[in-house]
């Protein structure tokens, strides 16, 4: 194992983590007991990782052969069953610990899915589906609107950063540097969508088209 495979070990287990926080997160505000705060934190955890490996055929997926992992989002589901109340702004603490998930993920999933033989464009999409599919299976337990169904920026922070380092990658550029590009640049687009409100623009109605009669 190398310095920089050994670092993205401990940085697997922190994205683990901060998402299984974001779930955690939400339950709070659903007052779950423990029990639904570690089953959320799990399902955020786990969920997009869990669909990429059985999208690339990668069995068993990825927890059942580290079950440490589980041991993390546990321990993070305690924690903030015992320390939600000293968050003033939950949901602001949730965006910012899914944004930090979000852009790690997005990167570790698609380098894990171009390691597996994918072509470029799957591997963005896979990254994508890793760092965006736990939260949509959080929010969609937890009777909340999904992020991603959101107005403000989310899963193009996600394409963006995942869609760098896969660029960078393939012309040759480090493994590192091209992992810290791809991460910072969906954090920073994230970030800027959450300080400052971005949005991309919505559909706006139109009166419908009246066809003339062609059977006359």
């Amino acid at each position: 194992m190398t310095g920089f495979d050994a670092w993205l070990y401990w940085i697997d287990h922190a994205a683990i983590a901060v998402f299984a926080i974001s779930g955690a997160l939400v339950a709070s505000r659903k007052q779950m007991d423990a029990v639904g705060f570690i089953l959320i934190a799990i399902v955020t955890g786990f969920g997009g990782g869990t669909l990429r490996d059985l999208l690339l055929g990668r069995t068993p997926v990825f927890w059942l052969r580290a079950p440490e992992l589980v041991g993390v989002a546990v321990v993070a589901a305690v924690v903030v069953f015992f320390t939600a109340h000293r968050f003033q702004n939950r949901f602001r603490a949730l965006l910012w610990a899914d944004a930090v998930g979000l852009s790690i993920y997005a990167v570790l999933g698609a380098e894990i899915a171009l390691l597996a033989g994918a072509h470029a464009w799957a591997a963005v999409i896979l990254g994508v589906i890793t760092a965006t599919f736990g939260g949509i299976a959080r929010d969609v337990i937890c009777n909340e609107i999904p992020l991603i169904l959101r107005k403000e920026i989310y899963v193009t922070a996600a394409a963006a950063g995942a869609t760098m380092f896969i660029l960078l990658r393939l012309e040759g550029i480090w493994r590192e540097p091209a992992f810290l590009a791809g991460a910072l640049t969906c954090f920073a687009i994230r970030a800027a969508a959450i300080q400052l409100g971005w949005s991309l623009p919505g559909y706006r109605g139109r009166p419908g088209r009246d066809y003339p009669d062609r059977d006359g």
